[in-house]
């Protein structure tokens, strides 16, 4: 019984590759290379060029083989005719005495000068463009994408995105290779079929002429038609799959909302919509291979006509019949080959076309050319007449906006769903941008400093922290990158996530801080994920705190034994707490009480408590064990 194949893998564990004969090859396109600028072509062919420039020594070397594989394929039909010519003049004794030469450069032909080609086609396209080529796409595509701000992924879905990402790799390669390699062979092939029939009569040339003329007027009438569909089909293919991704990441709400019916006919209205797509794409399939049959029936016919006229004319010997024919069968089988390929260029250029519309996208919030990475702050926050509305939002929330938090300063931020404190976090982080107004931070405009100096200034810990899919000590260590695993251990210690940690395990066998928590940290309950959140943020131990709700996960034992911590945590920093449980951030130095985006109150727990009408006491008296009613504190 044979052994079970694998792929070794390095120190790192990636798969190794390292192999000095492949690498010479496979190493002449640097995937990684070239993502300065912050846009990419906004159309399909300037987006296909951008980057065929990038790897046009190999795509050079594309177009000189993609023509001698035509010529080569031509020739050995040339080649056929020839021998049965010789050996119709000689006989059985004398032929190699007198044909030799010619039958020893033929069969160098066949097996040195074809092989040559054909390995370089191969290893140009497999080995120099096809991996490190598609990579190059999808690398640059998904760092242009990750540069777009939050807003951006608030109107679409993950999994659509990423499958573009994915798609536009493979689309721009298959494009390119076709053009340069497939479509080129094939030209090439035609015009030295036409050559050569023309020679030996001109009516067959003039045959392959009108033949080639119908064959581009089919592919000019059918191919727009099949490219517009064939785009429409790539953006119904892409919603889809975003639709199977939202319902799977989501899958404990659909287990526990939906009885089947929902998402059975969502789902199956997507591929309901994908399916017509893809019936009228079979339609003009079908409407090309049919003209394509005709067509080469008729050039066939035609020749073979001539052929046979030819022969008992004495104008065409039988050489020559086996050389015109085998040509006219072999583009038979080319063009109907080459008719299929066409159609999977149209689908690929498609593919781009529909991936341009959301990785060639300027991103609405970009750091300035002059932007100057942030030092450690102290925490000075203002906000200086900013205003702010949503894009789909005619109504302004934020209207001249002003607020001072000072460094080291304990805020808590309180008020009913939709008066603004989520996103007066939001635009402190600069996820969003204010119309007008500026925001400062120590002084410094945040706009002028770069996103990523600014956002290494806080540290934030959300309601309903999102894990990576990866090990518990990677999340935790994910703001600050290259920490000791005793600094990993210290903060899950402080964040009393230790413990659980030890027993984690996932089903690949990994245990304790290896083990991987599943997409967006389903493996964990909730107030594993919080402890881990915390852990986090403990560790990057920036000079900015931001708790949104931190311990709303958490049972009330555990809560007490982090809320020490977190006071320690919080010594000498600048906290904004926004908080729905009232009771958790009573002791804060100031609280500030908002209402449909105004500022309506500020001071302690104790003086606003005191003004009886006021907002903060009115949450306060409908709380019940220290939380409160979800219909007006949760946002």
């Amino acid at each position: 019984m044979s052994k079970p194949f694998r792929m070794k893998t390095n120190e790192s564990g990636k798969y190794d590759t390292e192999h000095g004969v492949w690498n010479r090859f496979e190493r002449y396109i640097d995937p990684f290379s070239n993502t300065d600028d912050d846009v990419l072509p906004h159309d399909a062919w300037g987006f296909i060029f951008h980057f065929a420039k990038e790897a046009k020594g190999p795509f050079v070397l594309m177009l000189v083989i993609g023509g001698l594989v035509g010529a080569v394929d031509a020739s050995l039909y040339w080649a056929v005719g020839y021998v049965i010519d010789i050996i119709d003049q000689s006989t059985p004794e004398t032929l190699i005495e007198d044909f030799g030469l010619q039958l020893l450069l033929i069969l160098g032909l066949l097996l040195v000068v074809r092989a040559v080609v054909m390995s370089g086609a191969a290893i140009t396209e497999q080995q120099v463009i096809i991996p490190r080529f598609n990579t190059m796409v999808r690398w640059q595509s998904f760092r242009r994408i990750i540069a777009q701000p939050y807003a951006f992924y608030q109107d679409d879905f993950a999994g659509r995105i990423a499958t573009k990402i994915i798609q536009a790799g493979e689309a721009v390669g298959d494009f390119s290779v076709t053009i340069l390699q497939s479509l080129w062979s094939f030209l090439t092939f035609v015009i030295l079929t036409f050559i050569v029939l023309s020679t030996l009569s001109w009516q067959m040339g003039l045959v392959v002429a009108v033949w080639f003329a119908g064959y581009v007027i089919v592919a000019r009438s059918l191919l727009p038609k099949l490219r517009a569909v064939g785009k429409i089909n790539a953006n119904e293919r892409s919603i889809f799959t975003g639709r199977l991704v939202d319902i799977f990441t989501n899958i404990l709400t659909v287990k526990l909302f939906d009885s089947g019916a929902n998402e059975y006919n969502g789902a199956r209205d997507a591929i309901d919509r994908y399916m017509s797509t893809i019936t009228f794409h079979t339609r003009y399939i079908t409407l090309i291979r049919v003209c394509v049959a005709v067509l080469n029936g008729l050039m066939m016919s035609a020749i073979g006509v001539l052929c046979v006229l030819g022969w008992m004319s004495g104008s065409l010997t039988t050489g020559s019949i086996a050389a015109a024919m085998g040509l006219v069968f072999r583009l038979n089988q080319m063009s109907g080959w080459m008719m299929f390929n066409l159609n999977g260029l149209i689908r690929s250029f498609s593919t781009v076309q529909d991936a341009v519309e959301t990785i060639s996208v300027a991103p609405k919030i970009t750091d300035r050319p002059d932007a100057k990475v942030l030092a450690p702050v102290q925490g000075d926050i203002r906000f200086e007449g900013v205003t702010f509305n949503y894009e789909k939002s005619d109504v302004g929330l934020f209207d001249a906006l002003h607020l001072e938090i000072k460094p080291g300063e304990k805020i808590g931020i309180v008020g009913p769903s939709g008066a603004g404190k989520s996103t007066l976090v939001s635009l402190v982080l600069r996820l969003f941008e204010p119309k007008t107004g500026r925001i400062l931070l120590d002084g410094h405009d945040i706009n002028s400093v770069t996103q990523a100096s600014l956002r290494a200034q806080f540290g934030v810990v959300s309601q309903d922290p999102a894990l990576m899919h990866r090990s518990l000590a990677e999340n935790i260590a994910y703001g600050k990158p290259g920490a000791s695993q005793a600094e990993i251990d210290e903060a899950a210690r402080k964040a009393k996530a230790y413990d659980f940690i030890q027993d984690a395990r996932d089903p690949k066998g990994r245990a304790g801080f290896e083990a991987h928590v599943g997409e967006r940290g389903i493996k964990l309950s909730g107030g594993q994920r919080q402890r881990v959140a915390i852990a986090r943020v403990m560790l990057k131990d920036a000079p900015v705190l931001i708790l949104d709700e931190a311990t709303s996960a958490l049972d009330s034992e555990i809560e007490a034994a982090i809320q020490d911590n977190l006071g320690q945590l919080m010594e000498g920093k600048t906290v904004i707490a926004i908080a729905h449980r009232l009771s958790t951030i009573a002791q804060m130095d100031r609280l500030i009480v908002f209402d449909k985006g105004k500022i309506v109150q500020v001071g302690t727990h104790q003086s606003l408590l005191a003004e009886k009408n006021g907002l903060y006491a009115r949450l306060w008296a409908r709380q019940s064990g220290g939380f409160i009613a979800v219909s007006e504190a949760a946002e």
